[in-house]
């Protein structure tokens, strides 16, 4: 088989390696955070939001996994770009990757995920521009959003399976929490490190 080559130029076989994508798509989104070009870093982030599942690959066969991969662009994207272009980008990006790598299975873990993920990224967004622009605000906008776009997950699952009755309290405390922890732990740390770094690419005054 001919190797990859993007419009026929040699070389570029390389953009078709997941991680080669993913590193692109954060030079690009730190790219347009410095340019403060809204349209562009919900581009990126929403890209990132598909490229790196497609990089973990089987890793991410999880429920709490694929959620985990997804959720970071979004809560990116709400907190710099605000609610709507966020909320885009959480509704989308599960049902385009479910539609096209079926990967996760449309019903109901992304039709699911896709409520999840908007609500996290209008949450973060809404109230990341109301809040002081400093850590204590981005930690309130974060773990604010985390609970509501957990409830809303829950509430889609109950709905979808009100029928069978197979979606009980404690399969959502699992899914929403007990199984999250080490993803829930990992934002935590690291999302509001990112965001501080990108208010001082973007030149924008933030508060430790």
């Amino acid at each position: 088989d001919e190797p990859f080559t993007f419009a026929g130029i040699p070389g570029t076989r390389y953009l078709a390696d997941p991680a080669v994508q993913v590193w692109l798509c954060i030079i690009g989104f730190a790219f347009a955070v410095y340019r403060r070009k809204r349209g562009l870093m919900t581009a990126f982030a929403f890209l990132l939001a598909i490229f790196i599942t497609c990089l973990l690959g089987p890793v991410a066969i999880m429920r709490y996994m694929l959620g985990l991969f997804y959720t970071v662009p979004v809560l990116l994207c709400g907190l710099l770009c605000g609610p709507w272009w966020a909320a885009a980008v959480g509704a989308i990006a599960p049902i385009l990757r479910s539609a096209t790598l079926h990967m996760p299975p449309m019903f109901p873990t992304a039709f699911a995920m896709a409520f999840e993920l908007a609500a996290y990224g209008f949450v973060s967004g809404s109230l990341a521009r109301r809040l002081p622009k400093n850590l204590k605000s981005i930690y309130a906008a974060l773990i604010c959003a985390m609970l509501c776009g957990r409830v809303v997950w829950g509430i889609v699952m109950a709905l979808i399976t009100l029928k069978g009755n197979s979606f009980t309290f404690a399969a959502f405390i699992a899914g929403a929490f007990t199984n999250a922890i080490p993803g829930i732990i990992l934002q935590l740390v690291t999302i509001p490190v990112i965001v501080l770094l990108l208010y001082k690419v973007e030149k924008r005054p933030a508060e430790v």
